[in-house]
């Protein structure tokens, strides 16, 4: 963890950094905030060193952090450098559900907590406040995301629920199933 500079030291500083939340741990700091134009080609090289994930284009990446910034996070050390990314969206069928799309939580930041608390910034936004379930898909071998989710679950004295979702053979053979997991219904002040 020696690669993060020194903590922020002032409150101007902090507000000049846009940050929602700012997470210490000794001689670091990690800042929480929405992502912005400049960000897509970080977002796009964290997800490239983060497998198992699906890397998208960078132009997708882009488009997330410009037209759907208000339900994506990420994190970045003090000097600027993306270490974490949420992106998700609420359904237009299920207004009290928000379905995460993906999340990276890069080297240097990994052991943090950082996936969980990027997760619930986006959550505890004001136009989040009628989102109850959180929704997922994660293929039945990826014990980073279960372990995730059965902690969120955990933390929010939340019921977690999951069934196959797109089987290998819808998927075209390539990739492996995904079971479609649901947290909910959790109550605003448990996150």
């Amino acid at each position: 963890m020696d690669t993060f500079k020194e903590p922020f030291t002032s409150s101007s500083d902090l507000a000049r950094s846009g940050a929602e939340e700012v997470i210490t741990n000794g001689d670091y700091s990690l800042f929480i905030r929405a992502p912005g134009t400049d960000d897509g080609w970080g977002i796009y090289e964290l997800v490239k060193s983060c497998p198992p994930l699906d890397v998208n284009s960078a132009y997708a990446y882009l488009l997330l952090a410009t037209q759907f910034k208000d339900r994506c996070a990420v994190a970045t050390t003090q000097d600027g450098e993306i270490v974490g990314f949420v992106s998700g969206y609420v359904k237009t069928n299920a207004p009290d559900t928000y379905f995460l799309w993906q999340v990276a939580v890069g080297e240097k930041a990994r052991g943090t907590g950082l996936a969980p608390r990027l997760i619930e910034a986006v959550l505890k936004r004001p136009h989040q406040s009628e989102v109850r379930h959180l929704e997922t898909t994660i293929t039945p071998d990826n014990e980073a995301s279960w372990g995730l989710f059965k902690k969120l679950a955990h933390r929010w004295h939340s019921p977690l629920n999951s069934r196959e979702y797109f089987s290998e053979e819808q998927l075209g053979g390539e990739h492996d199933p995904e079971n479609l997991v649901r947290i909910g219904p959790f109550a605003p002040d448990r996150i």
